[in-house]
């Protein structure tokens, strides 16, 4: 009985193997190193630098979306979806973009007032059209500044809160002394004096 059985299972298997090799040789590629399909690009290999040329529309756009990931950051740490730490890292993230973008809007200005004081001096325009653009861009730095020393807070707050963050965690036994040892570090860097 049980030979009978043996004979159409073997056989079927034989079929399902043939089958299968056949389907993987026809989905091979041209190429032997090659991906059909092209792996994702991953966080942590995204730059957070600010851009050197001061692509307004770009740090704009980041700034919209690091406030809409910063929005319901509170509420999703209140049922217990995101840690603090990930909520202030949002946060940090908003004040990181503003202070970005202020200061690009203000190498702008100054840019737009080279080029102005040369259309004066040709006579292209007055000095009070002049003194407008050199009124705009006094306030323009004074709220990059504003957003610098509001960045600056920000981020030595974060500090602070890391460091003690990494001392309870080393008092439970969970995080290393160097991690406590470069929170102080970062810590100490921010609270040094600009030059």
């Amino acid at each position: 009985m049980a030979r009978i059985f043996a004979l159409p299972v073997t056989l079927l298997a034989l079929a399902m193997a043939v089958c299968a090799a056949d389907q993987s040789a026809a989905n091979k590629s041209e190429e032997p190193d090659s991906f059909d399909v092209e792996p994702p690009i991953l966080k942590q290999n995204l730059s957070d630098e600010p851009l050197p040329d001061g692509d307004m529309a770009r740090l704009e756009k980041q700034l919209q979306r690091a406030k809409q990931n910063a929005a319901g950051a509170e509420r999703l740490y209140k049922i217990g979806v995101l840690a603090k730490m990930e909520v202030e890292q949002r946060l940090l993230k908003v004040t990181r973009g503003e202070s970005d973008l202020a200061n690009a809007r203000v190498a702008r200005a100054k840019e737009e007032l080279a080029e102005k004081e040369s259309q004066l001096a040709t006579g292209e325009i007055t000095k009070d059209e002049l003194e407008s653009i050199k009124t705009a861009l006094a306030q323009l730095t004074e709220a990059a500044q504003v957003a610098t020393a509001k960045r600056e807070q920000a981020e030595l707050e974060a500090a602070e809160a890391n460091l003690r963050r990494q001392q309870k965690l080393l008092k439970l036994g969970i995080a290393g002394k160097d991690d406590v040892d470069r929170a102080q570090e970062k810590l100490a860097e921010l609270k040094a004096p600009k030059n």
